[in-house]
């Protein structure tokens, strides 16, 4: 997966900290909606809760991947944020999370809906990976570290 391909600079930055998971997941909804010329913001946003709703999307490790399907877009659209101090996330490690990439998947997509979070799980499992994401300390030098991840790598 070509995950420079889901995301753009202005989805993805650093921040001191978050009050809340609902406060996260309207900033992540407020940046996917870049993304997506014609969706409100807080569509997505409900997109997102309605998915928090059936289970956590946090993975433990400091890692959240908060997702959603939304109607006709063609184009599955990524956005990360790196957080000084994590958010809890209601992770089954108990542990706030601190890097959140949220994916808007259109309704059709099922299957690459899937092989992408597995992708995505995988490259959060890397431990150094993390690591490296935590030092950023731009927006620039956070997108330039995550573009840059290869499933090869």
């Amino acid at each position: 997966m070509d995950i420079s391909r889901l995301i753009a600079p202005e989805r993805v930055i650093c921040l001191d900290e978050i009050s809340s998971k609902k406060r996260l997941l309207e900033k992540l909804s407020q940046l996917l909606a870049l993304g997506a010329p014609g969706y409100d913001p807080a569509d997505i946003f409900n997109k997102l809760i309605e998915r928090e709703r059936l289970g956590s999307t946090g993975l433990g490790h400091g890692v959240a991947l908060p997702h959603g399907r939304l109607g006709e877009n063609d184009t599955t659209i990524g956005a990360f944020i790196k957080l000084d101090t994590g958010v809890d996330f209601d992770s089954p490690d108990n542990q706030p999370a601190d890097l959140h990439f949220a994916l808007l998947v259109p309704e059709h997509h099922t299957s690459e809906h899937l092989q992408m979070l597995a992708s995505l799980a995988g490259m959060f499992s890397d431990a150094e990976f993390c690591a490296a994401l935590r030092k950023c300390h731009s927006d620039e030098e956070l997108f330039k570290y995550i573009s840059g991840w290869s499933e090869a790598s």
